[in-house]
């Protein structure tokens, strides 16, 4: 039998990831302040929903909006905020950054994964930025705890990267590819027959969860609908 297709879904709170969980979600994304498109939550954030749910957390790694690590100093003060987090017991992380001309940022990448002490992570949409994918998964595939890519295979979103996401898919288990492709960014359930017939397993959803948008609570119903629909 077939393992359980993954859903994952960005919680902001406590209430967030209950409702999330209630409705059928497998994994929490954990961000704060979306209108910077998910930055690193709090250590005392972490610990309320680490203390509300069981099902397995990945927390953001980044202090500002986009895909630039920042300076020294900011590179510095994400590490210590991730050093933070390991302590209060986070286990899984979510990061990824690029250089001015689309290349992955290896010194920020691996200064942050040199304390995660071999924690899975996944490498965010930055991959959708990034000048050459291709290259980028090259670059990166010896990194340890690398485990996962969200990636919509455009960075328009899902609608314009449907090709590559199936291509991508086709390739698993090349060198590069190993890491599980989790399918985010303008995702619709209407996307999901396509990208279940070319074998993806892995969905992540955010503004999918809150029909009322981002002020509003997470919407277990509308997880549900999801979770039935990946399961279909």
């Amino acid at each position: 039998m077939s393992e359980r297709a993954v859903l994952e879904v960005i919680a902001l709170d406590e209430a967030d990831a209950v409702a999330a969980q209630a409705g059928g979600a497998d994994r929490l994304e954990l961000v704060t302040d979306m209108a910077a498109d998910g930055l690193t939550p709090s250590q005392a954030g972490f610990a309320a929903i680490r203390a509300a749910v069981d099902i397995p957390l990945r927390v953001m790694l980044r202090l500002t909006d986009g895909f630039a690590a920042g300076d020294a100093r900011q590179v510095a003060d994400l590490v210590r905020r991730a050093v933070a987090l390991r302590s209060a017991g986070a286990d899984e992380f979510v990061l990824g950054f690029l250089t001015p001309d689309g290349e992955p940022d290896l010194v920020a990448v691996e200064r942050l994964i040199a304390v995660l002490d071999g924690c899975h992570w996944t490498f965010h949409r930055a991959i959708d930025r990034a000048a050459d994918r291709d290259h980028l998964r090259r670059q990166l595939a010896d990194l340890p705890g690398l485990d996962t890519y969200l990636t919509a295979g455009a960075a328009t979103g899902v609608d314009d990267g449907l090709d590559v996401l199936a291509a991508e898919a086709a390739r698993t288990g090349e060198p590069g590819y190993e890491p599980t492709i989790l399918v985010g960014g303008g995702l619709r359930l209407d996307h999901l027959p396509r990208l279940r017939a070319a074998g993806l397993t892995a969905f992540h959803i955010g503004g999918a969860a809150r029909p009322n948008g981002w002020a509003a609570p997470l919407s277990e119903a509308s997880v549900r609908t999801w979770r039935e629909a990946i399961d279909g």
